[in-house]
């Protein structure tokens, strides 16, 4: 029987993952959490509570794991360069290490479709591209980087490259970003929209995590992009938002130079204004074309995503018309 740790179970994708995971016969499921009132009541297995800040914790958190499928992640849309740094890639990298010196043969890795866009991110094992304007991405880059030297036969690496999450219980992100600022009237088409924007289910999210986990025949280091079900344009998204919500459309159309531009111009200027950014350059980058797709994650994980991009937009607007009183912060808070 294989026995198979979620770290992060509270979390957006480490719920999900439990969730599906939970469905598997013959498995071993152990959630780890700082919170266990936080968990599933439904969930029978066995509980790890704890931080992996606190070294004693992480030290026996592997104890008898076969699969580690880490969904802890502390992010930022922008900015917080130290605070991504300590919160995240620091403890994602002594939990690495904590993977390499245990009995556990797969460790499962989240990270982004965008890290390698435009230029090669249709191909997933391609090295991640860093951008200095978006701190968190280069740490989550340089966390792939990290697995990717020390994969081995011994210590399968397994790197998910997720679309653009979207579902209820997500307050961070595309969505939650955009929506308010259509609201201004001062968001434009950029490139005509005509780019992809690859949104995947939370619940999808959950069934790829599982697949990863359970999975015969991986090998070293193996990397995969993971998107739902239909792939969506930009325009389709808007137009979709529109027609169901009533958002308004943008009145005008720029290219991503000028959007570029633009978005570090308003970066500049945020030190001396109460708010946010009306727009950031890593947002900007995260409408660039990605041109992914599902075929070897169905090949090698048999993933086969379910959901409709509509259905999951849906969900999470209905969770922000009761939750999102204001625009939500490019990062999550500071704990």
């Amino acid at each position: 029987m294989k026995t198979i740790l979620v770290i992060g179970a509270n979390g957006f994708v480490g719920s999900h993952a439990l969730k599906s995971l939970s469905q598997v016969n013959d498995i071993r499921l152990i959630a780890a959490c700082r919170n266990k009132s936080k968990l599933d009541p439904n969930f029978q297995g066995e509980v790890r509570e704890g931080d992996l800040l606190d070294s004693q914790y992480l030290s026996k958190l592997l104890n008898g794991v076969d699969v580690v499928c880490n969904a802890m992640a502390w992010t930022s849309l922008w900015s917080h360069s130290n605070q991504s740094r300590i919160l995240h890639y620091e403890p994602t990298i002594a939990l690495i290490d904590q993977y390499i010196q245990s009995n556990a043969n797969r460790f499962i890795h989240i990270s982004t479709t965008s890290a390698a866009s435009p230029e090669n991110s249709t191909d997933s094992m391609s090295l991640g591209i860093k951008r200095s304007y978006w701190p968190h991405l280069c740490n989550v880059i340089d966390i792939e980087n990290y697995i990717r030297e020390h994969a081995s036969s011994e210590k399968t690496m397994i790197n998910l490259r997720l679309g653009i999450f979207a579902d209820a219980h997500y307050s961070l992100g595309i969505l939650p970003i955009l929506i308010p600022r259509l609201k201004t009237h001062l968001v434009p088409w950029v490139a005509g929209g005509k780019n992809s924007l690859p949104i995947i289910d939370a619940r999808d999210i959950g069934e790829a995590l599982k697949c990863a986990a359970i999975a015969d025949g991986l090998e070293a280091y193996e990397s995969f992009n993971v998107v739902g079900k239909e792939i969506p344009h930009i325009r389709e998204v808007i137009e979709f938002l529109h027609k169901e919500y009533h958002l308004p459309k943008p009145h005008f159309n720029v290219s991503f130079n000028v959007a570029y531009a633009f978005a570090w111009l308003m970066e500049k200027i945020n030190p001396i204004v109460p708010w946010e950014p009306l727009i950031t350059r890593s947002v900007v980058h995260l409408l660039e074309e990605t041109n992914v797709n599902n075929e070897k994650a169905k090949k090698r994980l048999n993933y086969i995503p379910r959901y409709h991009w509509q259905d999951a937009i849906r969900m999470q607007i209905n969770e922000m018309k009761l939750k999102q009183k204001k625009a939500m912060s490019m990062a999550r808070p500071i704990r």
